[in-house]
């Protein structure tokens, strides 16, 4: 059975794996088309991998053609390890087409999740107010309303969800989850879905955009969303920029609902410099690096440590996905 990854990956777990891999072919790659074994270069004829894991740094590096070409044109392959948690792209529809086995990454999660918290916070409370009454030398009072008296409503309970809910009740808040089907979802108070949303925008300070990108949630965030949604409210979107309808948005800002954007993810990435949400003041800008913690690289390391050895040993795999989540 064959492994292909990229060399940088392959040597931050190898030692990790070695107990329990047994006689596995690993095969590597450094640079697109180039592939070794034990640090010996090896025909592409020889690459035809069972295992595919596509890693950060393989994407970083330009390495991700190489590696999903082999899946698509292989005839050998039952699982792939992603780094993405999203598979909105065409290509991973192609993959599991194949019947290709594929697991998610829940990697980035605690990062995302501390992403949202962050500049949720930093907008609930009167930061920005009191550094300008700093900067006047004004002693004045900044009355707020506490975190623990708002109510948010948070769409997606995927792995991402979960970490923002277990923060986010931390916290006090009143927590409604919008999920597929309305079985109650861990941490939180009510649990809707998709058909009820309209009926609690008017009562939530801060909704949090965290589900998949696809037929149903695109555009999601659009005029009547906003129509519906509580003057003075805070949005965050680190799901995909196709879950809102950007046109609206500013109709909504304009309109003060929401008050404030927080935005990571956006319909044209990068985003073009003569777009409108760069310059407006009530618009907070990243650039898709909600993901970025210092600890994402080691859990996604070790989430493929822990995957391969239940693929090897013939165990369910963590955060596998299903078919119907590219569209099969």
């Amino acid at each position: 059975m064959q492994l292909l990854l990229s060399a940088a990956a392959h040597q931050r777990i190898k030692d990790r794996i070695a107990p329990f891999v047994g006689d596995l072919d690993i095969v590597t790659v450094t640079d697109p088309d180039s592939f070794q074994r034990n640090g010996q270069d090896i025909s592409g004829d020889e690459v035809d991998p069972e295992i595919v894991w596509t890693t950060l740094d393989a994407y970083g590096a330009g390495l991700l053609p190489t590696l999903m070409g082999r899946i698509l044109k292989g005839s050998k392959t039952q699982w792939m390890q992603t780094f993405n948690a999203g598979l909105d792209a065409p290509i991973f529809k192609s993959v599991m087409a194949k019947g290709v086995r594929l697991s998610k990454s829940n990697a980035q999660a605690v990062a995302i999740a501390e992403y949202v918290l962050s500049h949720a916070l930093a907008l609930i409370a009167p930061i920005a107010a009191q550094a300008q009454l700093q900067a006047s030398k004004t002693w004045k009072s900044t009355p707020y309303r506490e975190v623990s008296q708002t109510r948010w409503t948070l769409i997606g309970a995927g792995a991402i969800g979960t970490e923002i809910a277990r923060r986010a009740k931390a916290f006090g808040v009143h927590l409604t989850v919008v999920r597929h089907s309305d079985k109650p979802a861990d941490m939180a108070d009510a649990t809707i879905t998709m058909a009820d949303l309209s009926g609690v925008l008017p009562e939530s300070d801060v909704v949090v955009l965290a589900c998949a990108l696809n037929d149903e949630t695109r555009d999601l965030a659009n005029d009547a969303f906003f129509d519906a949604l509580k003057p003075g409210a805070i949005l965050i979107n680190i799901g995909r920029g196709g879950l809102v309808d950007e046109d609206a948005l500013k109709r909504g800002l304009d309109a003060g609902k929401p008050a404030y954007a927080v935005l990571d993810v956006f319909q044209v990435e990068p985003l073009p410099a003569d777009s409108w949400m760069w310059d407006h003041p009530n618009v907070r800008i990243s650039a898709h690096t909600s993901n970025s913690g210092q600890g994402t690289p080691l859990r996604g390391d070790q989430l493929f440590v822990d995957n391969l050895r239940r693929f090897l040993a013939g165990e369910p795999l963590i955060n596998e996905a299903s078919p119907s989540e590219v569209g099969l």
